[in-house]
């Protein structure tokens, strides 16, 4: 990794469409050797894919709710099952495993407070291994570089 890179990298994180000649041009490079070290960089695995960013309240899901997962048990099979059921749940859009005081964080989204009660209430409080949930409605977001 380099300079060169790095250009290279929060380019393609701006605009994962933007083009290789226009990519070249913004880094400094000539368009062969821009592919060059795309092609590489996707095959080191830092380039690990590319997304389009959706806008959830046009999809219906317009609120966003942080929630903290405590689990009642330390054992693996306690985390693969709460892992599974989060897996399978589609207003789920992230979930991560922490350190402190809570064992996961969620991301999750609805289209209102009735479809999280739903959520809450039928995924969420009907797992054995769930011992505390805590919901933290977001507001607004003024930096997000999730893509």
């Amino acid at each position: 990794m380099d300079a060169i890179d790095d250009k290279i990298l929060r380019a393609l994180e701006a605009d994962g469409r933007i083009s290789n000649l226009q990519l070249a041009e913004r880094v400094g490079l000539s368009p062969s050797a821009c592919l060059r070290r795309v092609q590489c960089l996707e095959s080191e695995g830092i380039i690990v894919g590319y997304r389009a960013i959706l806008d959830r309240t046009k999809l219906g899901a317009g609120l966003v709710i942080f929630v903290t997962v405590g689990l009642s048990g330390q054992l693996k099979r306690d985390s693969q099952a709460f892992e599974q059921a989060m897996m399978n749940a589609p207003e789920v859009r992230e979930c991560h495993n922490v350190t402190g005081s809570v064992e996961y964080l969620l991301r999750v989204e609805v289209a209102d407070l009735a479809a999280y009660k739903t959520f809450h209430s039928d995924t969420l409080g009907t797992l054995p291994q769930v011992s505390s949930i805590t919901s933290h409605v977001c507001l607004a977001s003024s930096k997000d570089l999730r893509a």
